[in-house]
């Protein structure tokens, strides 16, 4: 079946993240950015933090700058706190999303706004156009009230940060770079959900408890099994079944860029040079 038909995404690719540290030693699993998935236009990187041990946390992220993309905090239990250098301050809770444009350059902090319990989360790094990466910083956060939750009677629940679902319920982050989709799902098992997704947009899922099955056109289920990462081909829809267990899951999708990336740490721009160059701002006290 030539992709141009293709209805049903289907899973091409399957990965599972790899254990890392970051900031002041925070344990965290690494889906996007690793010699397995390097990247996913327009997505840069997606960490993964879970531990109920705060040893594994509490050291948090000390400040650092960025320049070049957009970070996503998305919290499903515990607080986060952020700062900036220009003053801007604010929490993250459980259901909240933070979705930070770094443009020119920030320098910020992320610290857990807890001492115990359990602090479980996602940091996904969305990649500006070359045209928009040397903008003013910008925040649109949104605590868990103004992220709408769609309940359908058949106990499907979608929060929805960014995009729509088939039933017109939208998220409140604008996006206007790559116009993503960005959504926490999850279906009772024996139930089915359809989402539609634009024809161009590279997009993925990645299963949080459970597993789910992809439905093909011709009705062939691929399943995605817990803590893994399903990368689909084009199509302009996604049919989920929850067949063996109930299943909870981010979807998410953007434009692809088509742009040369070069990194350099906390930078992403499209030339070695303009990265030496964010070095060179950063050290000469050029972040704000």
């Amino acid at each position: 079946m030539s992709e141009v038909m293709q209805k049903n995404r289907t899973v091409v690719q399957t990965i599972s993240g790899v254990e890392t540290s970051d900031g002041d030693g925070v344990k965290l699993t690494r889906i996007i950015g690793t010699q397995k998935l390097d990247v996913l236009d327009p997505f840069l990187l997606l960490d993964c933090f879970e531990s109920d041990d705060a040893s594994d946390y509490i050291g948090g992220f000390p400040t650092h700058p960025h320049r070049g993309f957009e970070t996503v905090s998305y919290l499903l239990n515990g607080k986060m706190r952020h700062k900036d250098s220009a003053g801007h301050e604010g929490v993250v809770e459980s259901g909240g999303v933070q979705w930070m444009t770094a443009g020119k350059g920030v320098l910020h902090s992320e610290m857990p706004e807890q001492e115990e319990g359990l602090l479980k989360g996602f940091q996904l790094w969305v990649n500006l156009p070359k045209a928009s990466k040397m903008i003013e910083p910008a925040y649109q956060e949104y605590p868990p009230e103004t992220t709408p939750l769609e309940k359908r009677e058949n106990g499907i629940e979608i929060r929805v940060i960014a995009g729509s679902t088939n039933l017109g319920t939208k998220g409140p982050v604008n996006n206007v770079h790559v116009y993503p989709t960005y959504m926490d799902i999850n279906i009772p098992r024996g139930q089915m959900l359809e989402q539609s997704l634009p024809f161009e947009h590279n997009a993925f899922i990645y299963v949080i408890e459970g597993n789910v099955g992809i439905k093909s056109d011709d009705n062939q289920v691929q399943t995605v099994d817990m803590r893994s990462l399903a990368v689909f081909g084009k199509g302009q829809n996604v049919s989920f079944v929850a067949d063996d267990s109930s299943a909870r899951f981010l979807l998410v999708a953007g434009k692809p860029l088509n742009e040369p990336i070069a990194r350099g740490g906390p930078f992403v721009m499209n030339t070695r040079a303009e990265v030496l160059q964010a070095f060179d701002d950063f050290n000469q006290g050029r972040f704000h």
